[in-house]
């Protein structure tokens, strides 16, 4: 099959597909709409967001890309994620998302702890991780002896669900809008008869519609497959372990993640972590 009849239009991509969400929620203004509706209450972000930012405490430590970070006027801390895969390490994966936020935000000789922000680490996703048919998953730590006491630390993960079936529980609007992520179009869009959605997918039309976006996505669609193809060509001439850590390291080098590194190898994230742990050892 050619590769260009494998490339999903820019038109066709919904808000589950992790380019296209960005994109749209790099804009503070509609990511503001997103956090308003997920909480049910106005969130006044401030007027700086960044997409794809990435943390990192040192040059050995694995770091980490977010989608959408923001904070907002009182200086809470928002990380929006699209997570269209299913993997079973999604529940470490936001601990450890939450770590290192954690560490960034606190500036070094500050000797009081109460200083580290508000902060929510939201998840969203076209699958239920959890199985219990909920639209919202909302995790605090909470003492095992006495499950009314909760732990104040500011520390909030939420999953949510685009496929849930607990409607009469959570606000109608969220509902709608995990519709709308995974069918993202205008008459998804107009049915809802949220204003706040509808804004937001005035937003995805301008970036549909956008030459300078349409050419970003083919640039990165293309360097992802010629990446895939490089891999595979070589996996297949060379078809060695040894060869697989080379490709490995020089990924590592790029700082890619594990899971970028997985995705362009086609590997699994746990055999990629296996043969890092093998290559430190050496």
């Amino acid at each position: 099959m050619n590769k260009r009849q494998q490339l999903i239009p820019l038109n066709n991509l919904n808000l589950t597909d992790r380019f296209l969400f960005e994109e749209v929620m790099e804009d503070p203004l509609t990511h503001r709409e997103a956090l308003s509706i997920i909480f049910g209450r106005e969130i006044p972000l401030l007027d700086q967001n960044e997409a794809e930012k990435e943390l990192r405490i040192s040059p050995e430590a694995r770091s980490i890309r977010m989608d959408v970070f923001s904070m907002d006027v009182e200086k809470t801390v928002y990380n929006t994620e699209m997570q269209k895969q299913r993997r079973a390490d999604l529940s470490k994966r936001s601990r450890y998302y939450q770590s290192l936020v954690d560490i960034s935000l606190l500036e070094p000789g500050v000797p009081d702890y109460s200083a580290l922000n508000e902060s929510y680490i939201i998840m969203i996703t076209p699958f239920d991780l959890f199985g219990f048919g909920k639209y919202r998953y909302t995790f605090r730590p909470v003492c095992v002896e006495e499950p009314k006491c909760v732990l104040e630390d500011g520390a909030t993960r939420i999953f949510l669900n685009t496929r849930g079936k607990n409607e009469d529980e959570v606000p109608a609007e969220l509902v709608q809008f995990l519709y709308y992520v995974e069918h993202t179009t205008d008459e998804a869009a107009e049915q809802t008869g949220s204003e706040r959605i509808k804004r937001i997918h005035d937003r995805v039309r301008k970036v549909r519609n956008s030459e300078e976006v349409g050419v970003k996505y083919m640039q990165a669609w293309e360097e992802k497959y010629y990446e895939k193809e490089e891999a595979r060509k070589e996996g297949l001439e060379q078809g060695a372990k040894k060869q697989l850590i080379e490709l490995i390291k020089k990924k590592l080098e790029k700082g890619k993640s594990v899971e970028e590194i997985a995705d362009a190898l086609e590997e699994s994230t746990d055999k990629i972590e296996e043969l890092i742990k093998e290559m430190e050892l050496e």
